[in-house]
């Protein structure tokens, strides 16, 4: 017979070790929205095949099955200049073997770009289809990428790379100024009217 207070502490490490091996499902509504969550999911909720791939991947020569984890939760990692876990979230999708768009936050238009995005400033942040993973930890990171059906070692091809990372909110161009219009030229003085008899208008008629 255990005492009540040794069940207690029973039950305390059978909760514990339950959380520390949490499963994590993947979701999909009935608008096609892939999010992640401990729940299990119902018999409804199947993976949905997006259209295409991100455009700048989609000519990748990719391994069937990760073309199709591409396809469903594609990946994207914000990021900004001088930022270490930036750099090691960035490692690890490489080692991992992880195809991802790579985004840049330097400017104004940047920064209001990812906090209506995300809500908040802070970098970086990993999205994996429709869900977020803000700060860098990487066995949140690794649990997300399992979930989504990531391999957890490199699948690519040595000859791919990823896309270079672009900003947030695309730099448009400066266009040149326009050639200043030459002045028109000033309209001819009317000649001066003349009262009274002239050669050509011996009369002298006006009108």
């Amino acid at each position: 017979m255990f005492s009540p207070a040794r069940l207690g502490l029973l039950a305390l490490t059978l909760l514990a070790t339950g959380v520390s091996a949490q499963t994590i499902y993947r979701h999909v509504d009935a608008n096609g929205k892939i999010s992640f969550s401990d729940k299990a999911p119902n018999a409804a909720a199947q993976p949905v095949l997006q259209a295409n791939l991100p455009p700048n991947l989609a000519s990748a020569d990719l391994p069937y099955e990760l073309r199709q984890v591409t396809q469903r939760y594609p990946v994207t990692l914000y990021t900004q200049d001088d930022c270490a876990p930036c750099e090691t979230g960035r490692t690890l999708l490489r080692t991992r073997g992880v195809p991802f768009n790579e985004r840049t936050v330097k400017s104004t238009a940047d920064g209001q770009a990812l906090e209506q995005l995300s809500g908040q400033r802070s970098l970086p942040l990993l999205t994996i289809g429709a869900q977020q993973v803000r700060g860098f930890s990487e066995n949140e990171w690794s649990q997300y990428l399992d979930a989504a059906g990531y391999p957890k070692s490199s699948q690519l091809p040595a000859s791919f790379a990823n896309p270079p990372a672009a900003p947030m909110v695309a730099q448009q161009e400066s266009k040149p100024a326009a050639p200043a219009e030459a002045p028109a030229p000033a309209a001819a003085a009317p000649a001066p009217r003349v009262d009274g008899p002239t050669p050509s208008n011996p009369a002298g008629i006006t009108f």
